[in-house]
């Protein structure tokens, strides 16, 4: 049980026990006032009765507000359910959509692939194997070249270095 639960039972129990303990006086008969008349009643009685009204009137407070927040509860749980199912067909749908929209593409590119291919001559090909090769070869010589000016400066250089006199 809760610290507030317990607390509150031991406060009804100390009641009950100070009326069980000052019985006589709680029935004594006293004159009460109810402002136009006066009457004869056990005060203690009256008092007894008010505090177990009150009491009984909160407990079915708690009661209702208990009910109600399980109520909301219940409903914000069911609502949540049925966005997650909302969220969840959605993310299919997209997912078919994006794998739809992939087999597209893919079949326009299998197509534009094997069109390629299909449309190649072979006199063209062999035509532009050709001139492949043949700028491959000048870029070749071009780099053999400047690989043999570079040996040849530094060749220069280390020749220079070894006429000049030790100083």
């Amino acid at each position: 049980m809760k610290l507030r639960t317990v607390f509150l039972l031991l406060i009804l129990g100390a009641i009950a026990a100070f009326s069980a303990l000052n019985w006589t006086a709680f029935t004594t008969q006293t004159s009460l006032s109810l402002g136009l008349s006066e009457i004869q009643a056990p005060l203690g009685v009256i008092m007894l009765g008010v505090v177990a009204f009150l009491t009984a009137f909160f407990l079915v407070f708690v009661v209702y507000v208990q009910a109600s927040a399980l109520f909301d509860s219940r409903r914000h749980a069911q609502e949540l359910q049925l966005n997650r199912e909302l969220a969840d067909k959605a993310e299919a749908s997209r997912f078919t959509e994006l794998r739809s929209f992939l087999e597209v593409e893919l079949q326009k590119l299998g197509s534009r692939g094997a069109g390629s291919s299909t449309a190649a001559d072979p006199a063209i090909v062999l035509a532009r194997l050709d001139r492949l090769e043949k700028e491959l070869l000048s870029a070749l010589e071009h780099s053999e070249n400047s690989v043999a000016a570079y040996v040849g400066e530094l060749e220069d250089r280390l020749e220079r270095k070894d006429a000049l006199p030790d100083q």
